[in-house]
């Protein structure tokens, strides 16, 4: 025998005899599914960032076109972005063995020469080059995001939101292209069974780029890897979904960062992101000598300490705490007063407009943030004092919070200075 090829731009040189038409067009359906789920979840945590509303919710400039689709976001019901994100972070990271499977099925195709055979060749070319760079660079950003280590130049909401389009307008491409082929792949050896597709399959070994011309002996069958690579994605979910489901399913979630138990116990024993050390809060700031909270709208501007919050109408909610990345808590049952109750003190009687909400935190993201008018107007809206009978602890954001159904983690402002309403 002579030497084996040493070029992967050679056939010879991808000798695994799993690659295959079947093989990948099983994959790839998988993918067509669950690619585009996470895509419409991408879109819809997103718009739940209000990003229409004021500049500091949307770190995405310019998206032009790309914000079609933006809508108001609803306050109902409470558990809607615990659900959307939940699932945008879970399926991403269970994918994450069948995207590679699918890429290394069909690595050969990006060393096939010549680069380009006809005008149709090309665009698949083009697609699929996109395809493997954008879903490289998107799970990767999102899983980084998702583990607090992110560490690419720039912001994650920006490079992710862009990454997505363009890696999802290569995935349609390539999925117009190429699934009608799968479907057929599929059905036959669904009707003929796998013995005879099999024989099928090596009939059409010459037409077939992705089969090997001198494969090597098989150590597992095609069907076998699939098992395989649906079992590495089993295991990515059981490890990750306890951080969204909460209860004593959080304790399951070994790969994410707020799986395990509680960090504490106590009323304020629930997940945090940013503690008051991280955010840079002076506790003498937040004493209740020191704090007020000043409240601007359209009949002037009031200053309350936390007494004077205490005497007026105090209600209670059961809400959950949701974030961008995945994890989420049980309802935690906050005591305050009416978003809305608030704007009443400042000319807002009936109908409350937007809100303007300023933190004393001076590191990290979302310092600042807008809320619409309907989760003002929302009753279960609260400038909360007290979570689970027990004054916020400083990592819940003592001596008040914000606390809206619904609404992103980092919406739910901490450590509140300032509530300006009205035109944003």
């Amino acid at each position: 025998m002579g030497d084996l090829p040493r070029l992967p731009t050679s056939p010879g040189f991808w000798r695994s005899p799993l690659r295959g038409r079947w093989f990948t067009s099983v994959l790839g359906l998988v993918l067509l599914v669950g690619i585009t789920v996470l895509f419409v979840t991408g879109l819809v945590s997103y718009a739940a960032y209000n990003p229409g509303l004021h500049p500091v919710n949307d770190t995405t400039p310019d998206k032009g076109i790309l914000g079609f689709y933006l809508f108001a976001w609803p306050t109902g019901p409470v558990w809607l972005y615990r659900f959307t994100q939940g699932l945008h972070v879970t399926l991403g990271i269970t994918l994450i063995p069948i995207l590679l499977a699918k890429l290394w099925s069909v690595v050969p195709k990006l060393f096939t020469l010549p680069p380009a055979r006809s005008l149709a060749h090309a665009l698949e070319r083009i697609s699929l080059l996109l395809l493997v760079g954008g879903g490289l660079f998107e799970f990767t950003t999102g899983v980084l995001n998702v583990q607090l280590d992110y560490v690419f130049p720039g912001s994650f909401y920006p490079l992710h939101f862009y990454g997505a389009w363009v890696f999802f307008a290569a995935f349609v491409a390539h999925a117009v292209l190429k699934t009608p082929a799968a479907l057929r792949t599929v059905r036959r050896r669904l009707r003929e069974g796998d013995e005879k597709a099999e024989k099928a399959e090596k009939a059409e070994k010459d037409a077939d780029d992705l089969v090997a011309p001198d494969p090597d002996p098989p150590t597992v069958s095609r069907r076998g890897a699939l098992w395989l690579v649906g079992g590495g994605s089993l295991l990515l979910f059981l490890t990750t979904v306890g951080q969204s489901l909460g209860g004593p399913f959080r304790r399951t979630a070994l790969l994410a960062p707020h799986g395990g138990t509680d960090p504490a116990g106590g009323p304020n024993g629930f997940q945090i992101n940013k503690t008051a050390a991280y955010a840079g809060i002076d506790a003498a700031e937040t004493s209740e000598e020191a704090w007020r909270l000043v409240v601007t709208g359209h009949t002037g501007t009031v200053r309350l300490s936390r007494a004077q919050l205490l005497q007026l109408p105090l209600h209670s909610s059961s809400l959950p705490i949701a974030c961008v990345e995945g994890w989420s808590t049980a309802d935690q049952w906050w005591r305050g007063v009416r978003l809305r109750d608030l704007a009443a003190l400042v000319g807002y009687e009936g109908d409350p407009p937007d809100v303007f909400v300023e933190s004393l935190q001076r590191h990290g993201a979302f310092r600042r943030a807008a809320l619409r008018a309907n989760q003002v107007a929302d009753p279960r809206s609260l400038l909360a004092l007290y979570v689970n009978g027990e004054e916020l602890s400083p990592d819940h954001g003592h001596p008040a919070r914000v606390i809206v159904p619904a609404a992103p983690g980092v919406l739910n402002t901490k450590w509140v200075a300032r509530l300006t309403f009205g035109d944003l």
